[in-house]
């Protein structure tokens, strides 16, 4: 298969968490009205979804390590199609509790399994570049996602978002079924037994310079996902938006994600992966600093106010592609296991931050500002101790062979 044509299909597996997270935010007060809820309940919607996907990012790689990352793929679309038709006809609160869990429980098996087959068919600079380049075309996704569902909230209900997110899902299982190889042969693949896995679990968790690089990818996102968990706050009450102007927040979130990626594909061949890490994270800390000193001495509006969640997505996607594959390659020899760990870990945060972190700071753009800085210098504070332990560490033959 074409490097292009497989950066579109892993593009489009990894977006699809995305749309079913971003794809509803508009349709909240609406949600909470249809079932008589709260604002704080109606972001369980969001939490339960998280902590799902998080959950369920621990086995998708091993999975497809034993069984291949096709047909894993193909179950996790299935999986999802139901959760999303589910949801859009729920009959109460619990029960869309229930499908949104179902959707989180199988959203992520694309975005860690596609990293998987990156690297069983590329390595190094070739990696990386790919890696950026689906994280271009992922950043479509919450720049569209939140539009199309404010478009659909008006015009058909909160209902339709849902629909929509199963449409799309048919769509990704089709082009999967017809285009996406198995990257994984058959005689590489490891046998499926659940006491070595779970070892081969703890172990990687106790490698020091794995679980803190993974945590500094969690943190660099989370200062991002801050703002995503916060939106219906962040554009209805703060900035006082109707449903059909999210576009204001995520239309510059995306366009720095994508120009941040696309730099970082295009010095892959050029600068060490660990320079453009530097640079990203220098990037996130000055907006950080910058996202303070605005809302300290002024009001948030647009367009001033999204400025610097534009240029901190730009940051966090130049560094993140060589963040990525140097937390994967400290484990060559089982890339789907550390894939699953690296992104369980970025997903609990992400949930946390929505069901938790969230709801203190969404009435306030200066807390947000601070929250996105804390974020920021957890992620420094743990890439240079991961760093440090890597440099004295060695990262080979600490998985067992299963």
């Amino acid at each position: 298969m074409k490097a292009r044509k497989l950066t579109l299909v892993l593009a489009g597996l990894a977006m699809l968490g995305p749309f079913a997270t971003d794809t509803f935010l508009p349709s909240f007060p609406a949600i909470g009205t249809h079932f008589d809820v709260s604002s704080v309940l109606v972001q369980q919607t969001l939490s339960v979804y998280l902590a799902a996907y998080a959950f369920m990012t621990l086995f998708y790689g091993t999975l497809s390590d034993s069984f291949g990352r096709r047909p894993v793929i193909l179950a996790s679309l299935l999986i999802f199609a139901v959760g999303s038709i589910g949801a859009a006809f729920a009959p109460s609160f619990g029960w869309l509790l229930f499908f949104r869990g179902m959707q989180g429980a199988s959203a992520g098996a694309g975005r860690v399994i596609g990293q998987a087959i990156v690297r069983d068919t590329l390595s190094g600079a070739a990696a990386q570049k790919m890696l950026a380049n689906i994280m271009m075309v992922f950043g479509i996704a919450p720049a569209i996602a939140p539009i199309i569902g404010g478009w659909l909230h008006v015009a058909y209900g909160w209902q339709s978002t849902f629909v929509f997110t199963f449409s799309v899902t048919v769509l990704l299982a089709l082009a999967c079924l017809k285009g996406l190889p198995e990257s994984l042969a058959v005689e590489q693949r490891q046998p499926f037994h659940p006491g070595n896995i779970a070892r081969n679990y703890w172990l990687a968790l106790r490698h020091r310079a794995f679980l803190l690089r993974s945590l500094a990818v969690a943190f660099a996102f989370g200062g991002f996902a801050l703002y995503i968990a916060s939106a219906p706050h962040f554009i209805l009450e703060l900035l006082r938006l109707p449903e059909t102007a999210f576009g204001w927040m995520f239309i510059p979130m995306v366009a720095g994600l994508v120009l941040g990626s696309a730099l970082s594909g295009k010095l892959a061949h050029a600068v060490k992966s660990t320079v453009l890490v530097r640079w990203g994270l220098l990037a996130m800390a000055a907006t950080g600093a910058l996202n303070i000193a605005y809302n300290h001495w002024f009001a948030a509006s647009i367009p001033f106010a999204v400025v610097p969640v534009m240029l901190y997505a730009f940051g966090m996607s130049l560094a993140l592609p060589g963040m990525t594959m140097s937390t994967l390659d400290i484990f060559p020899q089982m890339r789907g296991l550390a894939a699953s760990l690296q992104n369980f870990v970025q997903m609990l945060v992400f949930a946390l931050v929505s069901g938790f972190v969230a709801p203190l700071l969404f009435d306030s753009a200066f807390k947000l500002a601070l929250g996105q800085a804390s974020a920021v210098a957890l992620a420094a504070v743990f890439w240079w101790l991961g760093s440090r332990q890597g440099a004295g560490q060695g990262v080979t033959g600490v998985i067992e062979t299963i």
